[in-house]
């Protein structure tokens, strides 16, 4: 048709330029006639003079003009055609057809429950999103085939193409170019019409298909809206007024109908989420890898089975059920809004996985209530799932929540025992009990979705909080596990205080682990959206005092940055196999030094996250620095310097931690170093504070600066008849089988009297700074037993 339309209007271009030039010689009035004659026989006179002058069209000038037309149409060929981005398009508008159909045709058929309906509504929203995308795209490409028709006409400006085809001999002249032009506005024409129908008919597609995604959406939100929490709306008939008289056969065909409808939704949402859930399972199999690896180095060093003693549960029975459960519970928290199906699912695979771990460890008592609530959790997915609303499917969730109530009140106690989390658990089962009341209450008067809603929940909570509580103690396992390879790598055999530490690690984990279990919780109950875009029209809500404008998140992220840059940094030491009872000759010096750098990288790190997150411009910064530089000069000096000074200590290391200092009139071993304040433990057990500033600019004498060893000297006394060469023997013999002694550097033997059958003696030695006053007197005791076995009197 547009190719019609086309060859008419080239037709009527050319007509139209042969009639206005006809009209320009044939429609002269009869009484100018001779006027006209007169004034060409002027012109001719006049132009016989001036031909040389005159502006000619040479067939050169023609072909330019035939060559620039078959430019412009061969550039608006190649440009009509579709391109890869175009073929991409059309692709997604197929994907997106079948997205819609799947929704469309699962709103017909599934359990209005609220997960489905979420899953449907976020769905519906990204497709609408799409179909606006896409028909954005389908604009353009529209535009830019009326630009491609806005070429064609401006060839009819060309003046010389335009005399070129008024002239009928010289179209002659040039009639093969011609032809090519006309084959080349042919295959234009033919593609242009071609594509362009393509495109209207996706266009309309699109537009039919927005239309079906805002009815769809307006029946998921009445859906949602419908089991919303409502105390006095009724949605189904009391339970007493019910009358099913569904036949078995038909009660089969439902349930298979709805297992084919969940079963598509599921793998729906499985491949509509598949790069997530890849990502995960890939982060979980490095986890694997790491784990394994340092099981595998235990084992080879002969320590494996000293993970007993540090309480292990779980790490040291494999590492594929726990390395599932970490990855199970990240990905129930991380798919709020996926189908009843995929995420019950989940929760079912998550729980036999934590059985399993719980197998030949619990109790039989406790494994028997353990199973029994997964039992009611089963029966109660399978009712929620698969079961259409009736008395039948109403009268098993009243007795599987009588289960419950009985369940929370006697069973769960032999359940709690067994939890390395106590406290959560006594939340979990009012929780527990106070929703499976409600939900027996709802579902008697008519509240069928809300009562639904209210079990799941109540089930949900309670096990999640269970699998919350040994993803905790697996996590804790796998630092406790780095700690002591990474010791173990140093020679560093000793155990450690893991109780103590534990205790410290896990405070943070439990603000996360109860982040996890309220997001859950808020989600089953249809809530989390709600709170979610309350609490983030709050944060984002701009506020301004004076010229500053911020919002409440920029603050709460400004402290969040900086509280994880503290923890990250307090903790840092742990992966480096440090902990803060650490034995003075395990001191790796190099070590802590890359600790201290690691630590400040951290914190600089941290705060200039922090203030980048807060939002400040920076000429509004500027001013807070110069504010701040009024403040150090008049009262922060002493801060800025010991901060300064610490900086300078980590990368100039003229003491380090571990290392036995004398300063002014105090001395002992440095346990701490940070950016203000050295910590020094002294002999009699106090532990010293000074400021780095006094560290750098008063004298430090650094026992421990080269090596770990001391020159310690003891003076005896020797009686009896005996050579200095023979004394020298014994005394030598003594130091050489003391362990504690280094041996590598030769003592030192000095006579500082000497008289017949008594000698006074000076004896110099090498030991460990860390142990001396043991090595010397193990020294003495050795030599005064050596001494006496020779009949000698000794005395030091």
């Amino acid at each position: 048709m547009m190719q019609k339309k086309n060859s008419i209007l080239l037709a009527l271009l050319t007509v139209l330029l042969f009639a206005s030039h006809s009209y320009s010689q044939n429609a002269v009035p009869k009484k100018d006639s001779l006027k006209t004659d007169s004034i060409k026989n002027k012109s001719s006179k006049t132009g016989s003079k001036s031909k040389l002058f005159e502006e000619t069209t040479t067939d050169s000038d023609y072909l330019m003009a035939i060559e620039k037309a078959g430019a412009v149409m061969e550039s608006a060929y190649n440009d009509a055609d579709f391109d890869g981005a175009s073929h991409h398009l059309f692709g997604e508008i197929r994907r997106t057809q079948s997205k819609l159909d799947l929704i469309l045709n699962s709103l017909s058929g599934a359990n209005p429950n609220v997960r489905n309906q979420q899953m449907y509504r976020i769905v519906l929203k990204e497709i609408q999103q799409e179909l606006d995308d896409q028909n954005n795209d389908i604009n353009l490409r529209n535009q830019n085939l009326e630009k491609i028709k806005a070429r064609f006409i401006e060839l009819r400006k060309d003046k010389t193409l335009m005399s070129l085809v008024k002239d009928t001999i010289k179209r002659k002249q040039f009639k093969k170019e011609f032809g090519n032009l006309r084959k080349r506005y042919k295959a234009t024409d033919s593609l242009m019409t071609k594509n362009q129908g393509i495109l209207n008919s996706n266009k309309r597609l699109t537009v039919q298909r927005k239309i079906a995604v805002s009815n769809a959406l307006i029946t998921v939100e009445g859906k949602l809206e419908k089991s919303g929490i409502s105390m006095l709306k009724k949605e189904y008939p009391f339970l007493w007024s019910i009358n099913d008289s569904i036949p078995k056969k038909q009660v089969g065909q439902n349930i298979k109908s709805k297992i084919i409808i969940e079963e598509s939704v599921a793998s729906y949402y499985l491949s509509y989420r598949a790069g997530g859930l890849i990502t995960l399972a890939f982060l979980m199999g490095i986890l694997g890898w790491y784990i394994k690896r340092n099981l595998n180095y235990l084992k080879e060093k002969g320590h494996l089975d000293k993970l007993t003693s540090f309480n292990f549960k779980y790490l040291n029975r494999g590492i594929i059920i726990p390395v599932i459960v970490i990855g199970l519970n990240i990905a129930i928290v991380g798919n709020l809004y996926a189908p009843a199906f995929f995420i019950e699912m989940l929760h079912l695979i998550l729980l036999a996985s934590i059985t399993v771990l719980f197998k030949n460890k619990w109790s039989g008592k406790s494994m028997r209530n353990w199973l029994l609530l997964l039992g009611l959790f089963f029966a109660l997915c399978f009712l929620d799932l698969f079961i259409g609303v009736g008395l039948f499917q109403r009268c098993c969730f009243i007795a599987i929540n009588i289960f419950g109530i009985r369940y929370g009140l006697v069973q769960i106690r032999s359940i709690k025992d067994q939890l390395y989390i106590k406290g959560f658990f006594k939340w979990a089962s009012v929780i527990f009990i106070v929703l499976n009341g409600l939900s027996i209450l709802y579902n008697i008067f008519g509240r069928v979705s809300l009562s639904n809603m209210l079990s799941l929940t109540a089930f949900i909570s309670l096990t999640q909080i269970v699998a919350l509580s040994v993803l905790l103690k697996i996590i804790l396992e796998i630092i406790i596990l780095q700690i002591y390879t990474t010791r173990l790598k140093r020679d560093i055999e000793k155990l450690f205080d893991h109780e103590s530490l534990s205790d410290t690690l896990k405070k943070p984990f439990i603000i996360v682990i109860s982040y996890m279990w309220l997001v859950v919780i808020a989600s089953n109950l249809n809530i989390w959206e709600s709170l979610h875009t309350s609490l983030g029209s709050v944060l984002t809500h701009p506020n301004t005092i004076g010229s500053i404008t911020f919002t409440l998140g920029n603050i709460v992220l400004f402290f969040i940055i900086i509280w994880t840059a503290h923890l990250l940094q307090k903790y840092v030491a742990y992966f480096f196999g440090e902990i803060d009872d650490e034995n003075e000759e395990n001191i790796n010096k190099r070590q802590h030094s890359k600790l201290l750098i690691t630590r400040l990288v951290v914190l600089i790190v941290g705060y200039l996250l922090a203030v980048a997150a807060s939002g400040m411009p920076l000429d509004k910064l500027s001013i807070l620095l110069g504010a701040l530089g009024v403040g150090v000069g008049l009262g922060l000096q002493n801060v800025v310097n010991n901060f300064v000074s610490g900086i300078i200590l980590i990368f100039d290391k003229p003491i380090q931690i571990g290392d036995v200092i004398d300063i002014s009139s105090e001395s002992g071993r440095v346990k701490s170093m940070g950016l203000r304040t050295t910590k020094i433990n002294a002999p009699n057990g106090a532990e010293i504070i000074i400021p780095n500033g006094n560290l750098l600019s008063q004298n430090i004498t650094n026992w421990t600066y080269t090596d770990n060893f001391k020159l310690v000297e003891i003076s005896i006394e020797v009686t009896g008849d005996i050579d200095p060469e023979d004394i020298n023997i014994i005394i030598n013999e003594s130091l050489e089988n003391l362990p504690l002694v280094n041996n590598a550097k030769p003592s030192q033997i000095y006579y500082t009297a000497i008289s017949d059958g008594k000698f006074k003696i000076l004896v110099k030695f090498w030991c460990s700074i860390y142990r001396t006053e043991e090595t010397v007197s193990t020294a003495r005791q050795v030599m005064f037993s050596n001494f006496k076995a020779k009949g000698l009197t000794f005395s030091s």
